[in-house]
Formats: structure tokens, C-alpha cells, sequence
């Protein structure tokens, strides 16, 4: 099973994107949609589960956060988490300041269901894809117009029997300084969440 990830869309579908996202078996979208006819027009492709981001109009009637299951993958999904982002990549697995704050880590981690094994947020624009224990946070980055000077991307997460596969794709052709795919394994061929 393939599923599109994406964010900040901005009312803007690349068509790139379209490309990128084509096969899919689902669509998540992790907020700042932007309009209707977005949606609309990634329901073309896949079933879309999108939650609101900080800008988008409320006549869009999206919620706040969403929790999907796929098949033995559950995901969350939020458009902007309660920390900052760079402090979550402080945390993630191999990091150097992994040990920094883990009272403040612990109760983070606490914040979400106990079998959600994936994380799907936005907000930033900046893409990232780490893990924290056994839980994979990604953020897609913006497929949108470009904004700031971040990359334009977005994600797949490519789900099998006994893992998932995350992996954040360009639309621009500038794979290379993205972050890289990553393998998180599930239910018994992984660790136990505590």
C-alpha cells in the first residue's frame, strides 16, 4: 500500500505533485490546504484525509487532527505539533542531544494513542523524517508554491507486512539535500510502544 503525503498546500495542486502522488491508495494532508478545490481535485487521485492548518478557512470544515488506520498502520495526523520542530529533531533516534529534556520528551510522547506508530504534521515548510522510540514523525515540507526558501516536497509512506517505509520526494528535482527514507518496523517485528 502507497499513501501521499503532503502539506501546506496553500491552495495551490503542482502538477508535479499530481505526478508524484499518482497510484497513490490514499492522500494525507497535514493542513494549510488552502481552498476547496484542492481536495476536490487530489479526491481525483486518492481518498484524501486532511485536518486544518493554522490559515485555512473554516468554510473548509476540516478538524483539527485525524487518525487513520491502514490496514496494520496507525497515523496521526496534525498540522502543527505542541513543540517545535527543531526541538523534536533534538530528540530523534541518533541524535547528538537525544538525552536533552527527556521528562519534557516522555510527556510528548504520552500526548499521542499508544498504537499510533506514525506522525504526519506540517506547518514549518521544512521536511523532516526521523524517529522518536518506536514512533516515525514526518513532515512532508510545503508542496505548495514557493514560500521562504525551503524545498518544495513532498512524502510517500510505503506500507508492508512488516514495517513502513517514509520517504520525502522533491518537486524540484532536489532530492539530494532532502532527508532520507526510512524504515520503521511494526507490531512484532518491532519494539513494543510503552
Amino acid at each position: 500500500m502507497k499513501i501521499g503525503v503532503i502539506s501546506d498546500t496553500h491552495g495551490y495542486v503542482d502538477p508535479q505533485l499530481v505526478k508524484v502522488l499518482a497510484g497513490v491508495d490514499a492522500i494525507l494532508h497535514a493542513g494549510d490546504v488552502g481552498t476547496e478545490a484542492v481536495l476536490n481535485d487530489l479526491e481525483c487521485l486518492a481518498r484524501v484525509y486532511a485536518v486544518r492548518g493554522n490559515v485555512d478557512p473554516a468554510e473548509i470544515s476540516l478538524p483539527p487532527s485525524l487518525a487513520v488506520q491502514f490496514q496494520n498502520l496507525r497515523v496521526e495526523l496534525q498540522h502543527q505539533l505542541s513543540i517545535p520542530q527543531q526541538e523534536l529533531e533534538n530528540w530523534a533516534d541518533g541524535a547528538l542531544l537525544q538525552r536533552l529534556n527527556p521528562e519534557r520528551c516522555a510527556q510528548f510522547l504520552k500526548s499521542f494513542d499508544p498504537a499510533t506508530e506514525v506522525v504526519v504534521f506540517g506547518h514549518s515548510h521544512c521536511p523532516c523524517l526521523f524517529t522518536i522510540g518506536h514512533r516515525l514523525f514526518f513532515n512532508p515540507g510545503s508542496s505548495g508554491a514557493r514560500r521562504f526558501r525551503l524545498p518544495r516536497c513532498c512524502g510517500i509512506l510505503e506500507l508492508f507486512p512488516r514495517g513502513v517505509r517514509g520517504s520525502i520526494i522533491g518537486l524540484e528535482g532536489q532530492n539530494e539535500n532532502l532527508p532520507k527514507s526510512i524504515w520503521l518496523p511494526l507490531g512484532e517485528y518491532g519494539l513494543c510502544p510503552s
